[in-house]
């Protein structure tokens, strides 16, 4: 189907977005409409003439695997969510949980996503976590951090692919805060809103992609 018969064949109603996860998904350190799930939707609209309902979000600073599972307990959110992304394990590795655990509570978290995405793991999306030890902060241990959040990524994918979802990988493109200042916040740590912005360019065509496969 090409792209301007499948735009015309989407419905009028707007379609429902939540984003699970941490900092990076409540976009700390930029203005709320500057995450990637509000960049995400605004793109979709101006772009692509998509209507995106306001994402809901359960995130925020600092959650590790497990403090997520239990927030989405907690939230008890809707089950039938259009699309649904997942992007978590930065805190794991800053804490220095165990890998296990992480594998584990990755894999509950995906079927969560999945579980409120109707069942459908067609409506679901992960994004990588970002290579934070490219930021001024972190930039010391930089050598330390690196290896591990590409097994932590690894790890993400393989059981993300088990699942046949998507996989949207901004690690490269995060790196680049090591060669430009204003791609941090005022932090020096988390994404400014031109950092996610770069992020639009690996995760736009990965969620055009997930709403093309829908109306097919």
């Amino acid at each position: 189907m090409a792209w301007s018969s499948f735009l015309q064949a989407i419905p009028l109603k707007a379609i429902s977005y939540i984003g699970i996860g941490d900092s990076y998904t409540f976009g700390t350190g930029a203005l709320p409409e500057f995450s990637f799930p509000s960049q995400l939707s605004q793109r979709l609209h101006s772009e692509e003439s998509i209507i995106i309902q306001k994402p809901e979000i359960i995130a925020t600073e600092g959650w590790t695997t497990d403090e997520l599972l239990r927030a989405i307990e907690e939230a008890k959110p809707s089950n039938n969510y259009d699309l649904v992304s997942l992007l978590i394990g930065a805190n794991n590795q800053y804490r220095g949980y165990q890998r296990e655990q992480y594998s584990r509570e990755f894999r509950l978290l995906l079927k969560k996503a999945i579980e409120l995405g109707n069942g459908d793991p067609s409506r679901v999306f992960v994004v990588a976590i970002p290579d934070f030890g490219a930021t001024p902060v972190c930039a010391s241990r930089s050598a330390e951090i690196h290896p591990d959040l590409l097994w932590y990524n690894a790890e993400a994918q393989g059981i993300a692919k088990e699942y046949g979802i998507p996989f949207a990988d901004i690690f490269a493109v995060s790196a680049e805060a090591a060669y430009h200042e204003d791609l941090t916040a005022e932090d020096r740590l988390h994404p400014s809103a031109k950092m996610y912005k770069l992020w639009m360019d690996v995760i736009l065509p990965v969620v055009k992609n997930i709403l093309k496969n829908q109306k097919a």
